[in-house]
């Protein structure tokens, strides 16, 4: 057995092109002359035959049509056993309500997020007589899948934006945001598409790691700002960012990991177009920038 994990979506929440906005990505994204991307997910297994889906993204139907080893086995056969997702936040459970046609799978989730889509009557949808919904612990190892374990750990971040309130916190650490360890012959990859500061803690657990998939939402804080697009900065939306002396990539500069890929990139983010200086700064200091399809074995 290997560990496979297949990028399904590498960008953050409005994808790449997002539909409303005419940024200098999202028009070149439109006119073919660079990658559309599209909402963060992943797709990882251990056989190639049993998968798992972590965030159920809203591109997710377009997703799966687009990936070989999770086409049907059958008229109603699925390889994909189960979803795991690691926050409440729209692009990561809008895409539950596609995968509503009576088709069998675990949905995985802190108490937490399994409350906050509890409480939300339309992914009733989702038949409880064929999805069953399993709450999971903070630092409680469980199967996945066949062959592959995980492990949830809380990052530091804030609610989903539709729970907000007039005060908001945005380095909350618990059941919120977490960040997913896979487990399979003793290779271990990290997945973090959400993530507000590389604490001590986090930094220790994510060390050897051989392989981690990680928050790379904006280049600069104020990205979108500078851009025109809004007034909000990465670390009001809970997210580090690539660039800067508190960025992650500094903060992961000591760090000892096989193989680092940025994901869940917002659609304002330069180290999307393949010949920006930014993207090449990235690549230079050991980082991958993530695609949709890109498929890392290990």
């Amino acid at each position: 057995m290997t560990l496979r994990a297949i990028i399904l979506g590498a960008a953050a929440g409005g994808g790449l092109p997002q539909w409303n906005c005419g940024c200098i990505n999202c028009d070149l994204a439109r006119n073919g002359e660079i990658p559309a991307q599209t909402q963060s997910s992943l797709a990882v297994s251990a056989d190639g035959h049993n998968w798992a889906v972590l965030n159920a993204s809203p591109d997710i139907r377009t997703q799966l049509s687009n990936t070989r080893p999770l086409f049907p086995t059958g008229l109603r056969e699925m390889p994909i056993r189960s979803v795991l997702v690691t926050n409440g936040d729209i692009d990561h459970v809008a895409g539950l309500l596609t995968l509503r046609e009576m088709q069998p799978f675990k949905l995985f989730a802190t108490q937490s997020i399994q409350d906050v889509i509890a409480q939300n009557p339309v992914f009733d949808a989702l038949n409880a007589s064929v999805v069953e919904r399993a709450p999971i612990s903070l630092s409680q190892p469980f199967e996945l899948i066949p062959g592959l374990q995980a492990t949830l750990f809380p990052v530091p971040g804030k609610v989903p934006l539709y729970l907000e309130g007039e005060h908001v916190l945005t380095d909350l650490v618990g059941e919120q945001t977490v960040g997913v360890a896979l487990t399979a012959q003793g290779k271990t990859a990290y997945y973090i598409p959400g993530c507000a500061a590389l604490t001590p803690d986090l930094s220790a657990l994510l060390e050897g790691a051989d392989l981690l998939f990680f928050d790379g939402t904006l280049w600069q804080d104020d990205e979108m700002v500078r851009a025109g697009l809004g007034q909000k900065t990465g670390k009001r939306m809970g997210h580090m960012s690539m660039d800067g002396p508190d960025g992650s990539i500094a903060s992961f500069t000591d760090l000892k990991i096989g193989r680092k890929v940025f994901v869940h990139m917002n659609n304002t983010n330069p180290v999307l177009r393949p010949d920006s200086a930014e993207k090449a700064s990235a690549e230079a200091a050991g980082w991958i920038i993530g695609q949709d399809g890109m498929e890392i074995t290990l």
